[in-house]
């Protein structure tokens, strides 16, 4: 084999395997169209976010949280709604206390700023859509964002769940119920796509003394652009095909905390960071960390969706993963776990900024100290960039 061919060789195998380096940089490049083509606009119809700047901005803070009163308590109608028997999707835009007798089998939807304050404490009680043939069916409760205009969109705060037994599934979302949709592919073209984002999702939605008993899916979905979402004091029991928390793109500032984690999934990590930022998963206890545990990355082009923001400033600390095998263990926490290794990668058009302008994930300025890996290795945490700050963590396996 020439000098040339092998060396063409290498390169192009340091960019497929992610390599975090200039020439990984340099690959992006390669492999997309050449640069100077013009910026296409996004589909007809679909919200277009005002005119920015070309370079892309910096991190926008998420907005103040907002003094919201409490909802006053739901009708007879609706609570003669909830209660019946069936499977139909009951709209709240009310405060609601449950008894722990009882059973509600309807799907339960928190939808624009009308569901703004309002309080769900189930007392006990048990939220069961387990019996769902899909996943949207399965899905218990849905805060999300109501579409209000070509560009604008409806979105609820401050909405509160505690104190629930959930068989089945929570999301949360504003866009998209997750990164790759068509209206998420039409802003990330733009380059204040994650402000738009935010701006547009639920934002200061609280789940606090929940047990899940996930019936084959991922439990808690934090959707694009949501901010300070929380998941606290509770605990995360069933199986999931996928992970047990995602926290997807342009997301920020969520927090994971107090929880215990007795889920098992099939083949996937139980935390995925994927292009969010500042959030904090703290104190929580993994007990089957066999596949996984906390893996951040940015999942490039992944349905032709620019993803613009980087899982940076998060903050893992004080957790305890638990592995009964350290025998093809997976790593606790990963930063930078993909790096541009996914074939879509390159399916994102040539833009100048987000991962279509570098598929590498960027995973720096984080903050891993402090956790346990009781039968795990050190090796078991892996990173690759001197950004983040890693330090006091302990291992008592092998």
């Amino acid at each position: 084999m020439s000098l040339v061919k092998f060396t063409s060789l290498v390169f192009f195998s340091l960019a497929l395997s992610g390599c975090q380096s200039e020439l990984a940089t340099v690959a992006d490049a390669a492999f997309r169209n050449p640069p100077g083509l013009p910026v296409t606009q996004p589909d007809p119809g679909r919200p277009m976010p005002p005119a920015t700047p070309a370079d892309p901005p910096t991190l926008p803070s998420t907005p103040p949280v907002e003094n919201v009163d409490a909802k006053p308590g739901c009708d007879a109608e609706v609570l003669s709604k909830l209660k019946a028997p069936g499977t139909n999707p009951v709209a709240l835009t009310c405060s609601l206390r449950l008894a722990s007798a009882d059973v509600i089998t309807h799907p339960l939807v928190f939808e624009g700023s009308a569901a703004s304050g309002s309080v769900l404490d189930c007392g006990g009680g048990t939220l069961d859509v387990s019996a769902g043939q899909s996943r949207k069916e399965k899905t218990a409760i849905a805060v999300r964002s109501r579409e209000a205009g070509s560009d604008a969109w409806d979105a609820p705060s401050n909405v509160t769940i505690r104190n629930c037994r959930i068989k089945g599934f929570v999301r949360v979302y504003g866009l998209g119920e997750n990164a790759n949709g068509g209206i998420m592919k039409a802003s990330s073209r733009n380059p204040n796509h994650t402000a738009f984002a935010q701006a547009s999702a639920p934002k200061n939605v609280r789940l606090e003394n929940i047990t899940f008993d996930a019936p084959d899916g991922i439990p808690f979905y934090v959707g694009p652009g949501v901010t300070n979402a929380a998941l606290v004091n509770s605990k995360v029991n069933g199986r999931s095909t996928a992970v047990a928390v995602y926290l997807d793109a342009e997301s920020a500032n969520n927090t994971i905390s107090n929880n215990v984690f007795g889920i098992s999934t099939e083949k996937r990590e139980l935390i995925a960071i994927d292009g969010s930022a500042n959030n904090r998963i703290t104190n929580n206890i993994f007990e089957r960390s066999d596949n996984g545990g906390i893996f951040a990355y940015r999942n490039c082009g992944e349905g032709g969706v620019i993803r613009h923001q980087k899982p940076q400033h998060n903050q893992i600390v004080g957790n305890t993963f638990r592995y009964r095998s350290s025998f093809l263990a997976r790593p606790a926490v990963w930063l930078n776990s993909r790096n541009g290794s996914s074939s879509y990668c390159f399916t994102d058009p040539a833009y100048p900024f987000g991962s279509s302008a570098s598929n590498r994930d960027f995973a720096q300025n984080n903050v891993v100290r402090n956790n346990k890996l009781e039968g795990g290795s050190d090796s078991l945490i892996r990173n690759d960039d001197p950004t983040n700050d890693i330090g006091g963590n302990t291992a008592t396996g092998g």
